[in-house]
């Protein structure tokens, strides 16, 4: 089984900017880590590996320092990672991100399953897995939380994965090729090992830019990408409190007369309140 894995170079939480004028994240000069849910994707593509053979070729598209992330993949089990980067990507939305994927993975060659995270912390929207599967016009199966067969009839072979939703489970059926995007409940990721480290330190990196790729310029990048920002706002901390130290005795006795006149004023206490 032929497995390709996209995971994304994300800014850690704490570090995540926006450029209000653009509307997009700033990325430059900002400390970077796999997008977390993507780990759960490697290992999922991993354990199908083990289970049944094949191949798993990483792919991401960012700049070059993303090749970072793709050498991680490997060291965790993926045996191959391609880097699409170019200047004309910058500033692309999940509708031109998951087109130029898709092309990407149509030069990659042929495939039996794209294994995808949920989405990523960055952006958190989900789409753009689900995207390429659109793209590529292969069936595609969100949320998924665990891959329960995988079964061989006549020329093909068939999934049955078991999708989380708000009422519980459901279980689809689908052919291969296809797409999946797992959720944290599949599988726990693997840590990488000495050996594969040493795998992915060795490892050539194809690197894959517009020109290498059959596509069309409008849909690339920020000019090429229909959603539009229109504006960006930093949310207020509007809840406060106050803090009452008690570092004696009496102190306490403070303390406990500040807390319940808090209590009091807001109709917190039982009985009607304070007699």
């Amino acid at each position: 089984m032929d497995i390709i894995v996209p995971i994304k170079q994300v800014p850690e939480t704490s570090n995540v900017k926006m450029d209000p004028v653009t509307g997009t994240m700033i990325r430059s000069g900002v400390s970077t880590v796999v997008n977390p849910l993507d780990l759960f994707a490697i290992e999922t593509a991993v354990r199908l590996k083990e289970a049944h053979g094949g191949t798993i070729t990483t792919l991401t598209m960012g700049p070059r320092s993303a090749e970072k992330a793709l050498r991680e993949a490997i060291a965790m089990g993926c045996d191959a990672g391609v880097l699409v980067s170019d200047r004309a990507f910058a500033g692309a939305d999940t509708w031109a991100t998951s087109y130029t994927l898709s092309q990407a993975i149509r030069k990659i060659g042929r495939f039996d399953l794209i294994v995808t995270g949920e989405r990523a912390t960055d952006g958190d929207t989900g789409q753009v897995g689900p995207g390429i599967a659109a793209w590529l016009g292969v069936p595609v199966a969100t949320y998924v939380a665990a891959i329960t067969g995988v079964d061989r009839r006549g020329d093909g072979v068939a999934l049955t994965v078991e999708r989380l939703v708000e009422e519980g489970y459901q279980v689809l059926e689908l052919p291969l090729p296809a797409l999946l995007t797992v959720v944290k409940e599949i599988a726990a990721p693997r840590l990488p090992t000495l050996r594969g480290k040493k795998r992915a330190k060795a490892a050539e990196i194809p690197l894959y830019t517009a020109d290498d790729l059959e596509l069309e310029p409008a849909y690339l990048g920020l000019k090429g990408s229909p959603t539009k920002v229109v504006k960006v706002a930093t949310p207020r901390v509007t809840r406060g409190g106050t803090i009452v130290r008690a570092q004696d005795e009496d102190a306490v006795a403070d303390a406990v007369e500040a807390l319940l006149a808090f209590l009091d004023a807001r109709d917190l206490l039982p009985n009607g309140g304070r007699a």
